[in-house]
C-alpha cells in the first residue's frame, strides 16, 4: 500500500477578531474634509459621464425579438435575460393567484468591491456609473457590477475594469464571497455573486473610480439616490459585527447608538439563539405553499400589451418599456433593452426596539415567486402603498401603519434611494428604520426580532436575507459612527 506524503498543515482561526475592528476604524475615519473632496471629483464626473436615455417602442429595440408563439421578449444572442410571463399561485394568501411578466436572467454576475488599507486605514475602491434606469444618472456602485455576458464580452465592448481581481483571488485576500438573489417579485431565481477581495499592491486609478473610508460611503448613503443597490448589497455582506465595537466606534451615552453597538455583538445575545432562528427559517420555508408555471407573455391575464409598453389593466404594479440608450462611458456606446418600470415610490422599512438594552430588528419570512427557496427575510414592511388601492384589504402589509404614522423622534433613518438601474427604470423605495417600543409577548409565525450580529451571521450564507432587507442592514450600519437624524 502506497504511503501518502506528508504535508506541512497550518491551523488557521475560525474567529476572524481584526477584520470587523478594521472594518471600524475606517467607518469613523469618514470626515468633512474627505466628503468635501469626494463632491469635487463627483461633480467634475457629473458633468463629464453623460447618458441619454429615451422610452421607444417595445419593437423598435435593435437586437431583442418578440417571439411570435409565446410573445416572450429576448435578446437576438440568447443571452442577457428574457421577459416572460409567469402564473403564480399562493393559496393561504389573500391573493391566491395572479399572473405576470417577470425577468428571466440566469446568469451569476459580478458585485465586487476591492479593499485595500491606505495610510493604515481600510478604503474601497468605488466607481461612479451611470445606468439606464437610475433616477438621477450617475450613483455610486461596487468596483465590479457586471453579468456574465458583460464580462465574457457578448455584447463586444471593451472589458470590465478590475475585473481580475474578482475572477482569480488566490494572489489576495477574500473577506466575503457569497451568492445573494435579487429582487424575487421581478427576477426569476436571480442570483449575484457578492465579493469584497482585499489587495497589498499598488492599483491603478481608472477615471470613475475612487479610494474611500466607509465612513464616507455611510455618510453617503443618506443621500437620496447616491449608493446604488449593487454597492448596498456588496456593503451589508461585509463582517462588520464582534466583540470590541463597543470600544473602536466610542460609545456615547446616546442609549440609541450603544443599543446599536451591543447588537453587532454576539456576547450581548439575542432574544432568539440562533440555532431558533434556523429552525424558524426552515420550518416557514416547509409550510409555505407557492407554485409557479411558465406561461406566455403575450395575452397574459390581466395584462395589455401596446406598441410603447406592457401594462397591468389597473395602470397599477409595473410596466414593461423599452428605452434606447447611448453613452460615451460604459463598455458599449449604444444599445437598446426592455426595462421593468415600476408604478409608485415603495415603501422599505426596519421596525428597530431595544431589549434589554441590545438593538432588535423585526423580520418578516416573506415568500415570492422569484426566490430560489421560497421563502427569504425581508424588512417588516416592504411594499408600493398605491398598490393596495386594487387588492383586497386583508393584503394590507402588517405594520405599514406603525411605519407611515411614525413621530419625528421614532425615525433613525429616512431616505429615497434607487433600486438596480440596469433592469429597472426609475425604481425608488423609501428606506426608513422606525424605533418602536418593546411588546411583551408579541408573537406573529412569521415575523422575529433578531439583533445585527445575528443578521451579519446570516449574510455569511446564500439566500437568507433578500435585498431590501440587505440594503437596511447597510442603511444601520451607517448609524454606527454617529447617529443621523
Amino acid at each position: 500500500m502506497a504511503k501518502l506524503q506528508a504535508t506541512p498543515y497550518t491551523l488557521t482561526s475560525t474567529h476572524d477578531v481584526l477584520t470587523p475592528l478594521r472594518i471600524a476604524r475606517s467607518v469613523i475615519a469618514g470626515t468633512d474634509v474627505e466628503e468635501a473632496a469626494f463632491a469635487r471629483w463627483f461633480d467634475d464626473l457629473r458633468s463629464r459621464f453623460q447618458m441619454k436615455v429615451q422610452r421607444v417602442d417595445l419593437d423598435a429595440l435593435v437586437g431583442w425579438s418578440t417571439a411570435p408563439d409565446t410573445g416572450d421578449i429576448a435578446h437576438d444572442s440568447g443571452k442577457f435575460f428574457r421577459i416572460e410571463g409567469l402564473e403564480v399561485h399562493f393559496p393561504h394568501r389573500p391573493v391566491k393567484a395572479w399572473s405576470q411578466p417577470i425577468i428571466n436572467q440566469p446568469e451569476v454576475g459580478i458585485l465586487g468591491i476591492l479593499v485595500r488599507e491606505i495610510e493604515g486605514v481600510l478604503h474601497c475602491l468605488i466607481q461612479a456609473k451611470a445606468e439606464p434606469g437610475n433616477y438621477h444618472g450617475l450613483q455610486l456602485c461596487p468596483t465590479v457590477q457586471a453579468t456574465r455576458s458583460n464580462y465574457t464580452k457578448v455584447h463586444g465592448g471593451s472589458s470590465v475594469p478590475y475585473l481580475e481581481y474578482f475572477r482569480d483571488t488566490t494572489r489576495h485576500r477574500v473577506l466575503t464571497d457569497v451568492r445573494q438573489s435579487e429582487q424575487g417579485a421581478w427576477f426569476r431565481q436571480k442570483r449575484n455573486r457578492n465579493m469584497v477581495v482585499e489587495v497589498s499592491e499598488d492599483v491603478e486609478l481608472l477615471d470613475g473610480f475612487r479610494w474611500v473610508t466607509l465612513g464616507l460611503v455611510h455618510r453617503l448613503l443618506h443621500r437620496e439616490d447616491l449608493i446604488n443597490m449593487d454597492l448596498r448589497t456588496v456593503l451589508s455582506c461585509i463582517p462588520f459585527a464582534g466583540p470590541d465595537l463597543r470600544t473602536a466606534l466610542t460609545v456615547r451615552g446616546d442609549d440609541f447608538h450603544a443599543a446599536l453597538v451591543a447588537s453587532c455583538n454576539e456576547e450581548s445575545g439575542g432574544l432568539h439563539a440562533m440555532s431558533d432562528i434556523l429552525s424558524w427559517i426552515t420550518e416557514v420555508r416547509t409550510r409555505t405553499e407557492v407554485s409557479t408555471r411558465d406561461v406566455p407573455l403575450g395575452g397574459l391575464p390581466g395584462w395589455h400589451r401596446s406598441a410603447e409598453k406592457i401594462s397591468h389593466r389597473s395602470g397599477l404594479f409595473f410596466d414593461v418599456i423599452g428605452v434606447d440608450v447611448r453613452s460615451g462611458a460604459r463598455e458599449v456606446n449604444a444599445w437598446t433593452q426592455p426595462m421593468i418600470a415600476p408604478i409608485g415610490t415603495g415603501l422599505v422599512a426596519f421596525l428597530v426596539t431595544r431589549i434589554l438594552g441590545v438593538l432588535h430588528v423585526l423580520v418578516h419570512a416573506r415568500a415570492e415567486p422569484g426566490y430560489l427557496d421560497v421563502v427569504e427575510l425581508a424588512p417588516t414592511v416592504q411594499c408600493t402603498p398605491d398598490n393596495y388601492a386594487v387588492l383586497p384589504r386583508a393584503a394590507r402589509p402588517s405594520f405599514v401603519d406603525e411605519v407611515l404614522g411614525a413621530a419625528p423622534e421614532q425615525i433613525r433613518f429616512d431616505t429615497l434611494l434607487s433600486e438596480e438601474g440596469g433592469r429597472f427604470y426609475h425604481s425608488r423605495n423609501k428606506y426608513m428604520i422606525v424605533e418602536v417600543d418593546p411588546e411583551p409577548g408579541f408573537e406573529h409565525p412569521d415575523f422575529r426580532w433578531l439583533t445585527l450580529h445575528q443578521l451579519v451571521d446570516l449574510l455569511r450564507h446564500s439566500h437568507y436575507l433578500n435585498v431590501q432587507a440587505r440594503s437596511l442592514v447597510a442603511c444601520l450600519h451607517s448609524l454606527s459612527a454617529r447617529e443621523r437624524r
